[in-house]
């Protein structure tokens, strides 16, 4: 349009863009309470996986939030969006279950995935990736990670957790402070305040006449949820130890660059960057740009701009111990869930994680492992679910069916990648029985339904 207008009036000039203007308005707030709610509702996935790597495998937590702190901020700067900084599920899941994959090969694995991220993103072949993928395989990939966290958020909420071994135990007592009643109390009170989304809201706003009963509605569907949840877990985490607060050390921990061998780099690629790249190109670039389209169609998020992100940010925290991280749909679906609608919302949590890596670095750990986990399982909860609901869009049975082959075989196998190729040739299958029968070509066939 500004070309347009350029052209028919020749003395007029397009404004310049103002790129520190535009870092500052993706910071702006939409509603301070709803970005902080927002802010809270990645944290079910965050804090679990942290705290298991600190106690299984001695990653610098200090260290680890100064850097996802610094990340959170910048990225929220970026995209305007509350686009997640999530740990590389594949690369801590290694870490955990195996003794010898230390931190160096976590380091090497976390560098080598995101050296080929980023390389991916340089060269624009991850934008020819994001185009050509049918949509329904992608829905495919994030209804079976929305799943998965439901799942995993069950475990956490009806088992004790041994997150050093990566291990559920007995079944978890019904009172305490930490039980199933506290956590399904948490639960109903999100149902309450959130419901499914945001139509109870937008129908409570839109009455014209407001009733005393109105009123209470509308108090009560503007409450921050998750943030008073979590500073429910905050204040029984104190009550549990209280001697964790006499244990803090103030001050960062000491950041120091990881020394990484040969031995290291093999492992760490073989055992980790293997199973990690797959989970990072479809959920942290490809579901992740297709998920932010949907929710804040204004914005733009391009598979080239994420997977660039992705691979600095591991290119240069990896270095110091910093855990891997990559960007993931179910942590911009759990925190757009709980009111997140701008990159004011991470750069806030990113905030927070940088005052306490800096203030109480690694000791911050000493009352992580006494957050009550139910609690933290019913933010993983609603997160998955709403990162499995983005599926509904699929209108025609042909579509479905190829999220549900995608979804069950990323589900039963236990891997995005197998359930990615299988969605594939089945959506491949199906366009070729159709072929010549509704005016498809071959090449509509082999270059799929592009995504925008």
């Amino acid at each position: 349009m500004a070309s347009t207008l350029q052209e028919n009036n020749p003395h007029s000039q397009a404004p310049k863009p103002n790129f520190m203007l535009k870092l500052k308005e993706n910071l702006i707030f939409k509603s301070k309470w709803a970005e902080l709610n927002g802010a809270m509702g990645d944290l079910g996935t965050y804090i679990p996986i942290v705290l298991a790597l600190t106690l299984a495998s001695h990653l610098n937590l200090g260290t680890t939030l100064i850097f996802t702190g610094v990340y959170n901020f910048v990225t929220g700067a970026i995209y305007g969006v509350p686009m997640p900084v999530q740990p590389m599920k594949s690369i801590a899941a290694v870490a955990i279950s195996n003794p010898d994959f230390g931190i160096p090969e976590v380091m090497a694995a976390g560098i080598c995935t995101a050296g080929i991220l980023f390389v991916l993103g340089v060269t624009g072949l991850m934008r020819i990736v994001y185009r050509l993928i049918p949509i329904s395989v992608v829905r495919g990939i994030q209804l079976a990670q929305g799943l998965s966290f439901a799942m995993t958020a069950v475990k956490y909420i009806k088992n004790v957790q041994d997150f050093a071994k990566s291990k559920s135990g007995a079944q978890r007592d019904w009172v305490g402070l930490d039980g199933l009643l506290l956590a399904l109390i948490c639960a109903v009170f999100i149902v309450i305040v959130n419901g499914a989304g945001d139509d109870d809201d937008d129908r409570v706003d839109n009455q014209e006449s407001e009733t005393g009963w109105k009123k209470v509605q509308k108090i009560i569907f503007s409450l921050p949820s998750a943030f008073l949840i979590f500073l429910l877990g905050v204040v029984l985490a104190i009550v549990r130890g209280p001697n964790a607060i006499k244990g803090f050390k103030f001050g960062p921990s000491k950041i120091e660059v990881i020394s990484i061998s040969k031995h290291a780099w093999k492992q760490g690629f073989i055992k980790g960057t293997i199973p990690q790249l797959p989970l990072s190109v479809l959920n942290s670039v490809i579901a992740v740009c297709k998920l932010s389209t949907d929710l804040f169609p204004e914005r733009e998020v391009t598979a080239t701009s994420v997977s660039m992100t992705v691979g600095l940010m591991n290119l240069i925290g990896c270095w110091f111990g910093a855990m891997p991280c990559c960007h993931g749909a179910g942590g911009l679906a759990g925190q757009y869930k709980f009111g997140g609608r701008s990159g004011g919302c991470v750069a806030l949590l990113g905030v927070a994680k940088l005052v306490l890596g800096l203030v109480l670095g690694s000791s911050m750990v000493k009352v992580l492992t006494q957050f009550p986990v139910g609690v933290l399982g019913v933010l993983l909860l609603f997160a998955g679910i709403e990162l499995a609901m983005c599926a509904r869009d699929m209108n025609t049975k042909e579509e479905a069916f190829v999220v549900l082959v995608c979804t069950s075989v990323s589900l039963v196998g236990s891997s995005a990648a197998l359930g990615f190729l299988c969605g594939i040739v089945v959506h491949l299958l199906l366009k070729m029985r159709n072929m010549g029968s509704d005016g498809q070509s071959c090449s509509d066939v082999l270059w799929f339904h592009r995504n925008p």
